[in-house]
């Protein structure tokens, strides 16, 4: 088959008895869909936790000259400037480099133009999280080290030696990350050092009504003196949910193999395609197997999906969430679920008819419009040779 433009990956996951995303008030998140409420995982949620997971299929792993970004407001200070000053650069001169940095690749307001140049602390702190790559990182430190041992802490020679910062710093081959070139970077001054998301990740959602009970709980407290009573040294009361989640993720493949390469969007088929291929193998897997949650601790909240269903093409993608916009009721849930998406994948064929190749990985007894029935690790190699052009 041709290589696919879009590979659309589909889930449910089971879990009882947890609470794996909060809100502001501590309860579980919601979603008002068919006309009744659901349990939500945000995409932030889970994007997190993927990029986080610390395991055989982790993204630093993927390619660790490249590695991932590290998002933070303090990157400059602590990943830049701390090692230079370490080595013995001088800090005024280094903290004059990197905000020139600052400037030319965020902007600059005009009161810090106003008081360039003169003596004045300089905080190189950001107010928003800032999202580096490694590479990225590395050139910084290189060029700040360069640039002081040429310029030292003269401003004008500063901005002489940094004008052909930015070419070469968006030359850099996935310079951002592997989870920056995946989830996207917003960059509020330059435009071209922005990287828009080829990973599109919807908000997960109970195909259930939501189902949850507040869990009253107390605390014993071990050394409590016979005067005080038997009580607990603490009380509290907290959500807890259960139910079956459908999730959904869309990978868009040439803008995934222009972040990666540093190609243009047009030019993906003849790039080399071996590290998307690589990045969306271990995805899946992380997307099958990384359980989101907090009160990890109280919860064990640990699922592999029980479904996984995998499309790819060239057609613009369509969520199967439709599925479950009537409740599915019955036991045993996810089976039902299950059926759900088989049947409404029929109805859509029907309607639309469809030249997407499908894989499904599952353990209920289903079929989804003609997907091959794999075991999953074959799932995610098959997919990872269709995007490499090797199947």
């Amino acid at each position: 088959m041709n290589v696919p433009k879009f590979i659309q990956i589909h889930t449910l996951h089971s879990y009882p008895g947890t609470l794996l995303n909060r809100d502001d008030a501590g309860l579980a998140k919601r979603l008002p869909f068919g006309g009744v409420e659901r349990l939500r995982i945000s995409s932030q949620c889970l994007k997190r936790h993927w990029r986080m997971a610390d395991d055989d299929h982790a993204l630093g792993l993927i390619d660790p000259a490249i590695g991932t970004s590290t998002r933070s407001r303090r990157t400059w200070k602590v990943l830049i400037r701390d090692p230079l000053v370490a080595e013995g650069l001088d800090p005024q001169t280094v903290d004059t480099i990197l905000a020139a940095m600052q400037a030319l690749f965020y902007g600059q307001s005009k009161k810090a133009k106003a008081a360039r140049g003169k003596e004045a602390e300089i905080n190189l702190e950001r107010g928003e999280l800032v999202v580096l790559g490694r590479p990225e990182i590395d050139y910084l430190t290189s060029e700040a080290r360069r640039v002081a041992g040429v310029a030292g802490g003269d401003d004008k020679a500063i901005q002489d030696e940094l004008k052909p910062l930015k070419a070469n710093f968006h030359a850099l081959r996935a310079g951002a990350g592997i989870d920056a070139a995946m989830f996207g970077r917003f960059v509020s001054g330059d435009r071209d050092a922005r990287v828009d998301a080829a990973v599109h990740v919807a908000h997960a959602f109970t195909v259930d009504e939501q189902a949850s009970e507040p869990d009253y709980f107390t605390a014993v407290d071990d050394l409590q003196a016979e005067e005080q009573g038997s009580g607990a040294g603490h009380l509290n009361t907290a959500d807890l949910t259960s139910g079956v989640y459908y999730g959904y993720v869309v990978v868009d493949v040439p803008l995934l193999v222009s972040n990666l390469e540093g190609c243009r969007r047009a030019e993906w088929l003849d790039a080399d395609r071996t590290l998307a291929a690589k990045t969306v193998e271990s995805l899946l897997h992380l997307i099958a197997k990384v359980t989101p949650g907090a009160k990890k601790g109280s919860t064990a909240p640990y699922d592999y999906a029980s479904l996984v269903l995998v499309e790819a093409g060239n057609e613009q993608p369509r969520t199967l969430a439709n599925a479950f916009i009537s409740p599915v009721r019955g036991c045993p849930l996810d089976a039902r679920a299950a059926d759900a998406i088989s049947g409404h994948i029929q109805i859509i064929d029907k309607m639309y008819e469809s030249s997407a190749r499908r894989w499904l990985s599952t353990r209920h007894d289903v079929t989804a419009g003609q997907a091959a029935a794999v075991g999953f690790g074959q799932l995610a190699r098959e997919v990872a040779a269709a995007i490499a052009g090797d199947g």
